[in-house]
């Protein structure tokens, strides 16, 4: 793998066998392994998933068991965390996350506003002035006005894609979720922007560029989608809860790196 980078793109999979290949021939084409590592996760696939992903140049976890899409992630946060890592960029095995916007998040995670700060999350929008045209279904369109409208009320911000799994993260919010309790272990959506909103993380926006899925299953299809909506009704108000009423980590955000890690 060479000298380790400061910048890690993780990629949680589950039978991805279809798309994955296209995922880390675009990594290759556009030369991220020259400045990011890239670490695969494969969530115990029942396909070639794993196997497709051992042949190229990456870091690759392969769980025995299932542990979810969350779960997965903050494995890859947990790595992150022990290697050192300062910056994470995490998109999906599906192909619906174009690799061109890796370069761009990783930019704008390193670009500081007028006082001095970072941003601690970077939110890659499918729904901003500049954004590519991402096709949309009418109950999608309508959960989405929802997710928009519940982070406007609780936490004062307007997020054009509250739901977006492609997201930058500095070292600071990766920490934070890579321990327990603080990162939803299935469904880390629009919870989790509320969540760091109210913790007072530094949170931008950029447009970006996404593409429908070619092939294989969203995991919010079926019956997945009702329990999608029954967590994020619950754990939702949970957050609030603990962070207004509860006052736990109210001021995470403002700490700096190694008090978050403590």
């Amino acid at each position: 793998m060479g000298k380790q980078k400061e910048l890690l793109v993780i990629i949680p999979a589950y039978n991805e066998e279809e798309n994955i290949p296209g995922v880390l021939q675009q990594l290759k084409q556009q030369r991220i392994n020259d400045f990011a590592d890239i670490l695969v996760i494969d969530d115990a696939s029942r396909d070639a998933t794993g196997d497709i992903a051992k042949k190229e140049p990456c870091i690759l976890v392969r769980n025995i068991c299932r542990l979810g899409y969350g779960n997965a992630l903050r494995l890859g946060y947990q790595y992150a965390k022990r290697e050192g890592y300062r910056y994470v960029i995490q998109m999906d095995a599906d192909g619906q996350h174009d690799v061109c916007n890796i370069p761009v998040i990783y930019r704008r995670l390193l670009e500081k506003d007028m006082q001095g700060r970072c941003p601690d999350l970077v939110l890659a929008s499918r729904f901003m002035e500049g954004s590519s045209e991402f096709p949309v279904g009418i109950l999608k369109k309508i959960a989405y006005g929802w997710f928009r409208f519940l982070v406007r009320v609780i936490s004062g911000e307007k997020i054009a894609d509250p739901t977006t799994g492609l997201q930058g993260l500095g070292r600071k919010a990766f920490c934070y979720y890579s321990d327990p309790g603080h990162f939803d272990d299935r469904y880390p959506d629009a919870n989790m922007i509320i969540q760091m909103l109210l913790l007072k993380f530094q949170v931008a926006q950029i447009p970006a560029v996404m593409h429908a899925r070619a092939s294989g299953q969203s995991m919010h299809k079926g019956l997945s989608a009702f329990w999608y909506m029954c967590r994020m009704f619950f754990d939702i108000p949970a957050i609030v809860f603990r962070i207004k009423v509860l006052k736990i980590d109210t001021k995470a955000g403002l700490k700096d790196v190694d008090q978050t890690e403590v």
